[in-house]
């Protein structure tokens, strides 16, 4: 349950800051909370201070003000030019990761503050004693954006379950027909990545079904390389958007597809809350924790349990092959760059089942 210490807000704040300081997905899911303010409090300006790799997820949203960025792994400089930034220059800051910069941050920002705190016995339990409100951060019966929201329980506020996706307003114009559907076949983390022959099985069953091909990618070398292999092999009006588009610009073209396929990452994140159907292929991560968001899902209580495939809303959650999925590991090696042999083991008829059912 969040906690409050009586009522730290005397009256509506006229300036906040929310800091979420993590991955793609954590900084989409952080929106529906921010939406939360915006609805309870529409006259403040909200700003939010995130990673700079991360912006991206917010442009066009119009519950920010402002977006305040700072580098992942930040030298002295860098602390040295924020901390004027935020010194008091707000009156409320929420931080939605129980970290210590995200804490840190909060008290250099305001005199009042809120925040996901370690649970107790946890290293960094006691930061919850220079907060006026928390929740205790869980990462295993809680979803991301239920957890963020007990922070709108702990400022008294009405919950707004919305995800807001990014949008840049300008669409590629030869994506508008034909008909389409994305595949984004490269997660940040190797452990979550599906089979080649997988990708390349769901590509040639959806171009026989009549949709043409848009494969989605960042501009990293490596899943450049791996999506230029991939399109080799695939149809040839196939279209490969790798470290073409922003996020914004990919967050539009998504919501115009019919379908959306990709793995456990940020972008399937996104997809979910465009509103298309989406398969997400899910291997050792928790789902209860990390799940796609379904679009228009408003209930308090999580959209996915631990095990088994489920269809909430838009959303098609597929697990790997395996007694011991989800592991909540890095992988059958421990590690980002191991293999996982649940997703190996994946065959494409499930996935292509999936498909088939989201497109009804």
């Amino acid at each position: 349950m969040p906690i409050i210490k009586a009522h730290f807000l005397k009256r509506p704040p006229a300036r906040i800051l929310l800091i979420a300081m993590r991955f793609l997905g954590d900084a989409l899911l952080a929106t529906p909370l921010i939406h939360s303010l915006k609805q309870a409090f529409p006259e403040a300006k909200i700003d939010i201070l995130i990673y700079r790799n991360t912006a991206g997820m917010f442009e066009g949203n119009p519950d920010i003000e402002r977006i305040i960025t700072t580098p992942n792994r930040p030298k002295l400089r860098d602390y040295l030019t924020l901390i004027p930034r935020i010194f008091r220059r707000y009156d409320l800051a929420l931080a939605v990761q129980a970290g210590d910069r995200p804490f840190i941050y909060s008290l250099i920002a305001a005199p009042c503050r809120a925040g996901v705190v370690p649970p107790k016995g946890a290293a960094g339990w006691w930061k919850r004693y220079l907060l006026n409100g928390y929740a205790e951060h869980d990462n295993e019966h809680t979803h991301t954006v239920l957890q963020n929201l007990k922070l709108a329980d702990a400022l008294r506020i009405p919950r707004s379950h919305a995800l807001i996706p990014p949008h840049s307003g300008s669409v590629k114009s030869f994506l508008l027909s034909p008909e389409y559907a994305v595949l984004h076949p490269y997660p940040q983390w190797a452990y979550k990545q599906w089979t080649t022959e997988g990708w390349l099985d769901i590509g040639r069953y959806l171009r026989r079904q009549g949709l043409r091909l848009v494969l989605s990618g960042g501009p990293g070398e490596e899943e450049i390389a791996y999506l230029d292999a991939l399109q080799s092999k695939l149809p040839e009006d196939t279209v490969n958007l790798a470290g073409q588009v922003t996020l914004a610009e990919l967050a539009d073209i998504i919501a115009r597809a019919k379908c959306f396929v990709g793995p456990d990452t940020g972008i399937t994140h996104l997809a979910a809350a465009t509103g298309i159907p989406v398969v997400a292929l899910f291997g050792p991560t928790n789902p209860v924790k990390w799940a796609p968001w379904p679009y228009g899902y408003r209930q308090d209580r999580n959209p996915f349990e631990k095990s088994g495939n489920r269809q909430v809303n838009n959303v098609y959650l597929i697990q790997g092959e395996g007694d011991c999925v989800p592991c909540d590991l890095e992988g059958c090696e421990r590690h980002r760059s191991s293999r996982s042999e649940c997703l190996c083991r994946l065959p494409a008829r499930r996935v292509i089942e999936a498909i088939r059912q989201v497109l009804r």
